[in-house]
C-alpha cells in the first residue's frame, strides 16, 4: 500500500474549473465519506480551496485508486472526466509526500510563501480525523507536513512581504491606481479572504472601507476594525455608485454581480473609473463587465502573475525551502520504514514464539514441573539470542536500500 495524491490547481486549470470542483465546509464531511467507501481507498483527506482541490489517499493499488478518486471528482463537478484529465495532475509514493510538504510550505501556491495553505491543510487533515477517514499512514504525513511548513516559515524568509492572495489583491490595486490613499474601497465578502483583504487595507490611507455581506455578524465586525461600516447585500449597487474599488471574494457558487448589474452602476457614476479585483473562485462578477466603459476588471490569473513578480526577490529562500522538504522528505521515508519494521518483526517474533511452544508441548509431556521450568526457560533464552542479531539489523537498516531488501527475504522466507 501507498500514498497517492490526484488534483488540480490554478496553474494547470482554469478558475471555472476550479470553481466547478470546490467542495466546500459543510459538504466536506459527506465528500469524505463518499471517498472512503470505494473499494481501492483506505484512508483519504481532501483539500480543497479557491486555488486546488486534492485527494491524498492510502490507497490498495495505484490504477484501481486513481480510478476511484476521478470518479470523485467527476461527480463532484458533475463533468465526465474528459472535461477535466488534461488539468489532472498525480503524485505516487515519495513523490506524493514531496508534493504535500512543498504545498504546505506555499511553493504550490499561487503566491509564494502563502501563510494561509498551512491552516488549510490543517483544517483539512483535521476533518478527515473527525470523519475517521484518516488513519495512521495519513496522521503520520499530515503531522509531518505540518512541521515542514513550520521550519520552512521560521527558518527561510520565505513568508515574508506578500504572502497571501488577499495582500496581493490589495497591493495590486494600489498599483494600478497609483496608491488607495484617500479612497472609498467596498470589500464584498466577510470569510477568511475578506479579512485580509481588511486588515490590508487598515494602514493604507483609505477615506473610507465598507463591508458588504449577506449578514451582520462578523461584517459589522470586520468593518469596524478600519472605521469602516457595513452594509447588506442589496445596499451593494447604491454603494458602488461612489467606490473607487471594489475587491471580492464571496464563497458563492454563482455571480453576485451580473453585467446588468454592474451597467447599471456606472450609468451613476458620470464617467468615474471603477476598479474590480476578484479573487473569489468561482467568479463573483461576470467576466464581460470589463467590456463597460470605465471598468478594470482584474481576477486570479492577474494576482497571480502581479505576485509572481516578487518571485525573483526570493529565490534564495525558494532554493532554501527546497532543501529542507528534500530533508524532511528523507526523514519521513525513514520513519515510515521503521514504522513499518516494527511490526513485521512483532510477527516474526510471534511466529517463531508460536513454533517454540508448539515444539515444546510436543517434548515435555514426562517432565517433572522443574524440567519443564528448565525447559522453558532454556529454549526461550535461546529464541531470544537468536532473534536478537536479525531484529537489531532490520531496525538499524530501516529506511535504506538494504533494509528494504532485509524487509522483503524476511516476509518471503517467513511468510509474514
Amino acid at each position: 500500500m501507498a500514498v497517492l495524491a490526484i488534483g488540480l490547481n490554478h496553474r494547470t486549470a482554469p478558475l471555472d474549473l476550479l470553481g466547478e470542483m470546490k467542495v466546500g465546509d459543510e459538504a466536506l464531511p459527506k465528500a469524505l465519506a463518499n471517498l472512503i467507501a470505494r473499494e481501492h481507498l483506505s484512508e483519504a483527506v481532501v483539500l480543497s480551496t479557491c486555488h486546488r482541490i486534492e485527494v491524498y489517499a492510502f490507497v490498495e493499488t495505484f490504477h484501481g485508486a486513481y480510478q476511484n478518486v476521478r470518479d470523485f471528482l467527476s461527480e463532484t463537478a458533475q463533468r465526465p472526466p474528459e472535461h477535466f484529465s488534461d488539468s489532472l495532475y498525480t503524485h505516487y509514493e515519495a513523490a506524493a509526500v514531496a508534493h504535500l510538504f512543498s504545498v504546505t510550505c506555499g511553493l504550490d501556491s499561487a503566491v509564494l510563501g502563502e501563510h494561509e495553505i498551512q491552516g488549510q491543510v490543517r483544517s483539512a487533515w483535521e476533518t478527515a480525523r473527525v470523519e475517521g477517514t484518516c488513519g495512521t499512514t495519513l496522521n503520520m504525513l499530515f503531522r509531518h507536513a505540518i512541521e515542514v511548513g513550520k521550519r520552512a516559515r521560521s527558518e527561510t524568509a520565505i513568508s515574508r512581504h506578500i504572502t497571501s492572495i488577499s495582500q496581493a489583491a490589495v497591493a495590486l490595486a494600489s498599483e494600478r491606481i497609483g496608491g488607495l490613499q484617500g479612497c472609498r474601497l467596498m470589500v464584498l465578502g466577510a470569510g477568511g479572504m475578506g479579512k485580509g483583504m481588511v486588515s490590508s487595507l487598515a494602514k493604507s490611507g483609505v477615506a473610507e472601507v465598507v463591508v458588504a455581506n449577506r449578514s451582520e455578524g462578523s461584517a459589522k465586525e470586520l468593518a469596524e476594525q478600519v472605521g469602516g461600516r457595513w452594509v447588506g447585500l442589496a445596499d451593494v449597487s447604491d454603494e458602488l455608485a461612489t467606490a473607487d474599488v471594489l475587491l471580492t471574494s464571496t464563497g458563492a457558487e454563482s455571480l453576485m454581480l451580473a453585467h446588468c448589474d454592474v451597467a447599471d452602476v456606472m450609468s451613476k457614476r458620470a464617467n468615474q473609473p471603477l476598479l474590480i479585483v476578484d479573487v473569489a473562485v468561482p467568479r463573483d462578477v461576470d467576466p464581460s463587465v470589463a467590456q463597460l466603459e470605465g471598468v478594470t476588471l482584474l481576477d486570479m490569473d492577474d494576482v497571480r502573475a502581479f505576485a509572481d513578480r516578487g518571485v525573483r526577490e526570493r529565490q534564495a529562500e525558494l532554493y532554501r525551502v527546497r532543501e529542507i522538504v528534500a530533508y524532511e522528505l528523507g526523514r519521513y521515508e525513514s520513519d515510515s520504514s521503521a514504522r513499518e519494521v516494527v511490526p513485521l518483526v512483532a510477527a516474526f517474533r510471534a511466529r517463531v514464539e508460536t513454533q517454540r511452544r508448539e515444539e515444546l508441548d510436543r517434548h515435555v509431556a514426562g517432565f517433572s514441573e522443574s524440567e519443564k521450568a528448565a525447559a522453558e526457560l532454556a529454549t526461550r533464552g535461546l529464541m531470544a539470542k537468536m532473534l536478537h542479531e536479525p531484529t537489531v539489523r532490520l531496525k538499524k537498516a530501516a529506511g535504506t536500500p538494504r533494509g528494504d531488501r532485509l524487509v522483503d527475504a524476511l516476509r518471503d522466507l517467513f511468510d509474514l
